[in-house]
């Protein structure tokens, strides 16, 4: 058997293996008792009164949507973010569309004062690659709070040609102004505040008994080809820094995680979709299957709040989707969006179009409604991006 023909033969059987399970999952007795259309918000955030917490890109994304769950859980936040009213400097890396004009650190600020709770947040005008600026950021912290319980890292540079099929082309294309996007920010300037933010952890660790948490805002790139190949490396990067981390920060009680979050309804990604910008740009993701960017702040929240779970996964990357179906963590509108590695996931966005593509017809909803969130083993899972029609 040629070695063509052996790829095949591994394919086809793979493919008999998958439809074999999502079968004999979908004759089972609840397989046929379809899921119901509306979902209730049953949320309630931990308590988590009197800790501190630096939130880094905190002024849009995934990175306000953290801040403002840990603010609704009690936290003091230290909103931090380069767009701000104060400085005029505002982002224009990326078109948010004309709902967003005011994606700055004092609006997040402002709206988690604006809860009914203990919480505080207050602006801070930071840039990430600027090392005197993070260090004065954590001094600040220091004298007026004392501790620092949590350091979230979600500062990232939007990559250049966000917006079309060319931010997925092939890496000697892209250049160094790729790699310097993707490399910069979210991994250096990640590195250079947990350089600063630890021994004030350590510190806090030691006169409060507690498991100070830092949580890197990574992504599934870092486990499978995602986008471009300066991506996946930086995202390898910051599991790659998680990990490590925790192998030195173990003896001193500070706990490191890398997350996951899937794709995201951040503003961008929104705007993105209403300009038609959006499929050619993230290769066909599904982005009405998204979370919400506070679905990965409740998850970062009652990690903060069981410290048994992230002294147990320290140094490990952590999905956002996968630890709130464990802990029965809702989104906003009161669903558990599925991992991006479940087949409820996979089989919607990529397997189902191609059918529907090559048959002319669409897939019966008591298959697609009835999909199990069965994950992928991550062997299979990172060996390499979905198959195209083509292929």
């Amino acid at each position: 058997m040629t070695l063509p023909q052996r790829a095949t033969t591994m394919k086809s059987l793979l493919a008999m293996l998958i439809l074999l399970r999502i079968s004999s999952m979908l004759i089972s007795a609840d397989a046929f008792s379809f899921p119901s259309t509306s979902h209730a918000d049953t949320y309630s955030p931990p308590d988590l009164t009197n800790r501190v917490a630096i939130v880094t890109g905190a002024s849009r994304g995934i990175g306000k949507g953290i801040a403002l769950e840990l603010g609704a859980a009690g936290m003091t936040v230290y909103v931090a973010s380069r767009s701000s009213r104060e400085s005029g400097f505002l982002s224009n890396e990326r078109d948010l569309g004309p709902d967003n004009r005011d994606c700055t650190i004092e609006r997040t600020a402002e709206e988690i004062n604006a809860m009914n709770g203990k919480g505080r947040g207050i602006p801070i005008a930071m840039d990430v690659s600027n090392d005197q600026e993070v260090a004065a950021l954590v001094d600040r912290v220091k004298n007026e709070c004392g501790r620092l319980d949590a350091v979230v890292c979600s500062a990232f540079t939007t990559p250049p040609n966000l917006n079309d099929a060319s931010f997925r082309d092939d890496f000697w294309k892209q250049g160094a102004q790729m790699w310097d996007a993707c490399h910069g920010v979210g991994l250096r300037g990640t590195y250079m505040t947990c350089c600063e933010s630890v021994p004030l952890m350590i510190d806090t660790a030691k006169k409060t008994n507690t498991r100070p948490l830092i949580c890197i805002i990574s992504s599934f790139g870092g486990k499978s080809y995602t986008f471009n190949v300066a991506y996946g490396v930086g995202k390898a990067g910051a599991d790659r820094l998680a990990s490590d981390m925790s192998l030195q920060l173990a003896k001193h009680n500070v706990d490191t995680l890398s997350l996951y979050p899937g794709v995201v309804r951040t503003e961008g990604n929104v705007a993105m979709d209403k300009r038609g910008e959006w499929e050619a740009a993230s290769g066909g993701l599904d982005l009405s299957m998204g979370e919400s960017p506070r679905f990965t702040g409740r998850a970062v929240a009652n990690l903060l709040a069981n410290e048994a779970l992230t002294k147990e996964r320290s140094g490990k990357v952590v999905v956002v989707a996968e630890v709130a179906k464990e802990l029965g963590l809702t989104d906003l509108d009161g669903r558990i969006p599925p991992s991006i590695r479940s087949l409820k996931f996979i089989l919607p966005s990529f397997v189902f179009p191609q059918i529907e593509k090559n048959k002319g017809t669409e897939v019966p909803s008591w298959i697609s409604d009835n999909v199990p969130d069965y994950l992928l083993p991550w062997s299979v899972f990172s060996s390499g991006p979905p198959p195209t029609v083509e292929n």
